[in-house]
């Protein structure tokens, strides 16, 4: 396919049919099929954020997004899995050409992991040995390289930045060289495969290094985005799209449904109405600040080539709003359906299930509201949490 965000889109939407027949075997295998995976490779999501000069499509981050969300009114697993391998893909702009290349040696290739330094990663010639355990390796059972971050050791003390910080750097080795632990049984979001994962003493050469905020990345408007700005894009696309499906479930059902003691049907009822009206404006008014904001520092990445405090603010706190929005017009549409949307042949169970584990994320915690508040405040803050 080729690289325009209309193509992008276009081929998430030619998933419908299959992840809506799938959705059951996803939330049962609590992972990714492999086939499965393999096709989203194929149609190009986990290469939007790849750099174009090593084969990737290097997309607007508006465009990305719009193709997670998507997915996600079908399924929010596969949606979660396709936003965190795209996501990753920006790591590669952080890594000297000629091993990037080597990375991503075909349009295929999948990269995952965590960025969180639950790592140590201790200095030796040439490179590194790296030894950890990380949780939510979201679809990191079907990559080809893992990453972890780590806490630099050089000379037995952990490296250190000005501010007096550990020094953290990401830590990137082929997935046979990762071990897998089975973790991952939860409410929502079964099929992510987030389970744990352990690096045990592995060498990483320089080449595989990366450090987020030491190392220059491309010079180019995507990569100023910072990675926690388009981590926490990902999670409100997902939330985004559950909240698109969560509402036309509900429409789905109001027409044939006649609550308990009632005549009318639950479209026929003012309360219903009403309800389904405030699901409306919540999602669509909280998706149109996600989007502006977004799109707002794109603009500015290409023409200045950064984007400033403000658009990053802008961006978590829009982020943070839009899954916990979201989140809101699902429960709504929960409630709204009664009894019905307790058993497994009900969607809204699944989504409900599913938007509730986005929220738990810590990139759209309510301490980000602290965060993003303190900086409209004119407070003195500390934007590197930004």
């Amino acid at each position: 396919m080729g690289g325009s965000g209309a193509d992008i889109r276009a081929a998430a939407l030619g998933f419908e049919s299959e992840l809506l027949g799938r959705a059951d075997e996803i939330e049962a295998a609590r992972r990714l099929p492999v086939d499965l995976s393999k096709s989203f490779a194929r149609a190009g999501f986990y290469r939007t954020c790849v750099p174009e000069a090593y084969g990737g499509l290097e997309l607007p981050p508006a465009e990305t997004m719009s193709a997670i969300e998507t997915l996600a009114r079908w399924d929010g697993a596969s949606a979660w899995c396709c936003f965190i391998g795209a996501t990753s893909g920006t790591l590669l702009a952080l890594l000297p050409p000629g091993s990037a290349r080597e990375i991503f040696s075909h349009p295929e290739v999948l990269l995952c992991g965590v960025f969180a330094p639950r790592g140590k990663a201790t200095a030796v010639e040439g490179g590194f040995r790296a030894t950890g355990r990380w949780q939510w390796g979201s679809g990191t059972q079907n990559a080809d390289w893992v990453m972890g971050g780590c806490q630099v050791i050089r000379d037995g003390e952990v490296e250190r930045m000005k501010s007096g910080a550990p020094r953290s750097r990401s830590m990137l080795v082929p997935a046979s060289e990762v071990e897998f632990f089975d973790t991952w049984q939860v409410s929502g979001l079964c099929g992510t495969g987030s389970t744990d994962f352990a690096m045990n003493d592995c060498f990483v050469p320089n080449e595989r290094v990366a450090g987020l905020g030491v190392d220059r990345p491309l010079e180019r408007p995507l990569y100023a985005f910072p990675q926690f700005g388009l981590l926490g894009m990902g999670i409100a696309a997902v939330a985004l799209g559950l909240g698109r499906a969560g509402i036309d479930a509900l429409v789905d059902l109001a027409g044939g449904k006649t609550p308990q003691g009632s005549s009318r049907s639950l479209a026929e009822r003012p309360a219903a109405q009403a309800d389904v009206s405030r699901a409306e404006a919540l999602l669509r008014s909280a998706r149109a600040f996600y989007y502006e904001a977004i799109e707002a520092a794109w603009e500015r990445a290409c023409a200045e080539g950064r984007i400033e405090d403000e658009h990053k603010r802008d961006i978590r706190l829009a982020t943070t709003h839009a899954t916990r929005t979201a989140a809101e017009a699902v429960d709504l549409m929960y409630h709204l359906a009664g009894g019905t949307s307790v058993f497994r042949t009900s969607p809204l169970q699944r989504i409900f299930r599913d938007v509730h584990v986005t929220t738990q994320h810590m990139m759209v915690s309510p301490s980000t509201l602290e965060l993003t508040g303190r900086l409209f405040l004119g407070l003195e803050t500390d934007t590197s949490l930004l």
